[in-house]
């Protein structure tokens, strides 16, 4: 059996998968949405795998131990519900948090309302290819009562294209040998891109 630790479990997921559909069977499918549902759904869990997850089912289901067009769905699914309770949460919640908190002015409120109704769509697009991002974005576009109308179309958008990246790039990736035989190499390169954009802004942060 194998033994849960967070930290091997987002490095060696594929490992995880493997052990899932070993063990589970058809169920598999009923764990992969659950980890993509919390991770997008619950702001407190941004440490679940999320792209490199996607891309390791893709490779599954090169070979043969995974439905492609089932996996589709129950990604892009999660990825949307995730989202839509993330901003629930955000919307019905998070304003109480933050008025209560002695570290947050009320005019952060305002401002975060004023860029959510300028850059609300593309900001819920680009999240989804950031970890962290992807998990917070939601929550806080709740907390700024972006409309829900607006909000809920570029979730469905960018719940789509980020599954159909990811999942299809493990899918025609997956059985090349250099992919196939370095899954492990794989999952830390995408971790490593994947957070790139946060370590590049902090950056320039800390240089101005």
């Amino acid at each position: 059996m194998v033994n849960f630790n967070p930290i091997q479990f987002i490095l060696h997921i594929d490992e995880y998968l493997g052990y899932f559909i070993s063990n589970y069977g058809i169920l598999t499918y009923f764990i992969l949405f659950a980890i993509i549902f919390l991770e997008t759904g619950l702001v407190i869990a941004p440490f679940l795998p999320g792209d490199s997850l996607l891309f390791i089912s893709g490779v599954f289901a090169a070979q043969g131990f995974l439905n492609i067009a089932l996996l589709f769905v129950i990604f892009t699914t999660a990825a949307i519900l995730g989202d839509s309770l993330n901003y629930s949460i955000g919307k019905y919640f998070g304003e109480r948090i933050f008025v209560n908190n002695r570290f947050f002015k009320k005019e952060y409120i305002q401002k975060t309302k004023s860029f959510y109704e300028k850059h609300g769509g593309k900001t819920i697009i680009y999240a989804r290819f950031i970890p962290i991002i992807r998990t917070v974005a939601p929550f806080v576009a709740g907390v700024g009562k972006m409309n829900y109308s607006k909000f809920l179309f570029f979730n469905i958008l960018g719940g789509i294209i980020w599954v159909f990246f990811f999942l299809l790039t493990g899918y025609f990736f997956g059985n090349i040998p250099i992919v196939k035989d370095n899954l492990s190499w794989m999952i830390y390169l995408i971790i490593l891109v994947s957070l790139t954009p946060l370590f590049v802004e902090w950056i320039r942060h800390k240089l101005k």
